[in-house]
């Protein structure tokens, strides 16, 4: 076959993915106020040494009330930025691109871990987590149960948004290549999109583009503090399960933020009213798919696919659909951590495992000689 697309480098303004295989942002739960620390490093190193294009850390909040748990990293102090210089040197040392998330967790903040409980307990407490206040569009909880989060001033949209330039600003500082802004599963700017959670008769809320205007300043924002020379992407639900947000309006907001220098939509769903972060539909292998082929195609801008991309050729055929320019594997990486070198494999562009790292590649390839498979 020609060379797959999947290992095609992509230029995106002034860097260049050497492949198309992304690791999409999966929170670890491992940080403590909210500082990386070896764990982050060897968790992300290893998708480096397997050799993905680019390696996305989990969202780093922009503020301490904006993390999901006590777990998550955080860009809020200038003080987080050396340890995740030391993970982004790492990846890049390895040829991979760098990428970061800023997110801030609005009303879904100040919860457990994910597999020990959507809500803080006894339990929790005698661990020494407490709940923090959480803040939304409105003072509607995510569900029953959920903490009641404090509706937020026009003002304090306004330094929010402030918070997210700054916050680009460390990431740059710390060396990343790529930024994320985090618009999707219900987290803050997500909740303003959807007419589900936003309620609001202000500026900030009523019609779509009410409902837009906070993550659209955010969105100008951190352009204008991130170099213009590194590429920007903005992950959103591209429908969020709740009869709200909807793929029409995900594309009418994709040209919106092409115009305001985002380069590419990160397509998911869900997560508006609970903690899955895919909207209620049949899960099958490429299920989000479809989300980024119409963002790709309408709003003319360039587009991630994620969920259940499981290998090489699915993601490969997916590229040559013209359905996205980026595959972003996300719990197929935790089982298979060299993804994107099997996926090589599996699509015949390196028999001679000269992808490899050479302190692995040439005992693989001395193994296939031993038996007797070259």
């Amino acid at each position: 076959m020609s060379h797959p697309l999947l290992f095609t480098p992509l230029p995106l303004r002034s860097v260049v993915a050497p492949n198309r295989v992304v690791i999409s942002p999966m929170v670890q739960y491992r940080a403590t106020d909210g500082f990386a620390n070896d764990y982050h490093l060897v968790h992300l190193g290893k998708f480096a040494l397997g050799k993905a294009g680019m390696v996305f850390t989990e969202n780093v909040a922009v503020e301490p009330r904006g993390r999901v748990t006590q777990g998550d990293l955080g860009l809020w102090s200038d003080s987080h930025i050396e340890g995740l210089r030391r993970v982004a040197s790492f990846i890049k040392a390895e040829g991979a691109l760098a990428a970061t998330q800023i997110t801030h967790s609005g009303r879904k903040g100040s919860t457990p871990r994910a597999f020990e409980g959507s809500v803080l307990n006894e339990q929790h407490a005698a661990k020494g987590w407490h709940p923090w206040e959480v803040v939304g569009p409105t003072a509607d909880p995510v569900a029953p149960g959920w903490l009641r989060p404090r509706q937020l001033t026009a003002a304090e949209i306004g330094d929010l948004v402030s918070r997210f330039a700054v916050a680009a600003r460390r990431a740059d500082a710390a060396g990343f290549d790529v930024l994320e802004i985090h618009g999707a599963h219900g987290y803050l700017l997500a909740s303003f999109l959807s007419p589900v959670s936003n309620t609001r008769n202000d500026a900030y809320g009523g019609d779509r583009a009410g409902r837009m205007r906070f993550p659209l300043d955010v969105a100008r924002a951190v352009r204008a503090a991130w170099p213009a020379h590194k590429p920007l992407f903005f992950r959103v639900s591209a429908l969020d399960g709740a009869d709200g947000w909807n793929l029409d309006d995900t594309v009418v907001l994709a040209a919106e933020l092409k115009a305001v220098g985002v380069d590419v939509m990160d397509c998911s769903s869900g997560g508006l009213t609970g903690v899955a972060t895919a909207a209620p539909i049949k899960r099958a292998p490429g299920f989000q798919v479809p989300f980024a082929a119409r963002v790709r195609r309408e709003a003319g801008i360039k587009s991630m696919a994620v969920g259940l991309i499981l290998d090489g050729p699915q993601a490969e055929a997916i590229l040559q659909a013209g359905d996205a320019d980026l595959i972003a594997i996300g719990r197929q990486a935790l089982f298979e951590p060299f993804w994107a070198l099997h996926a090589a494999q599996a699509l015949g562009c390196d028999p001679d495992w000269t992808m490899w790292n050479p302190e692995y590649g040439w005992w693989l390839d001395k193994r296939e000689h031993t038996l007797g498979r070259k």
